[in-house]
């Protein structure tokens, strides 16, 4: 299984980011969760800790993580304890500008692996 933890459901994935997802099997969507500005370190934990526990009962090949920094590095660090492979997608970022309005646009090029400590 694929775990998709980010706000961009693979509903609106290009089918090349589709297709390597495909590798580590069925493709699940895992909505990312509202992190409070506001929070401290703590309460920060108390949340990454429930996303592991409900991310390890899955038994993942591969998680798909991006969202908020603090949050998604205490997490990673967590699952890489536990053996999960934490992926990040790379693009390439295509800024166009009309009426001085600039419009970006990102193509999807690979998942590219968290490094471990």
């Amino acid at each position: 299984m694929f775990l998709n933890l980010s706000n961009h459901p693979s509903i609106n994935w290009s089918g090349k980011q589709l297709q390597q997802a495909s590798i580590y099997g069925e493709l699940i969507d895992m909505a990312f969760p509202f992190i409070n500005p506001a929070w401290n370190t703590k309460e920060v934990h108390l949340l990454v800790n429930e996303y592991a526990a409900k991310i390890i009962l899955l038994k993942p090949k591969a998680v798909h993580i991006m969202g908020e920094m603090t949050f998604t590095l205490a997490l990673v660090h967590l699952l890489q304890k536990g053996n999960l492979l934490c992926l990040a997608s790379t693009t390439v970022r295509k800024v166009s500008e009309s009426n001085n309005v600039k419009i970006s646009q990102f193509e999807f090029i690979q998942f590219r692996p968290y490094l471990d400590e």
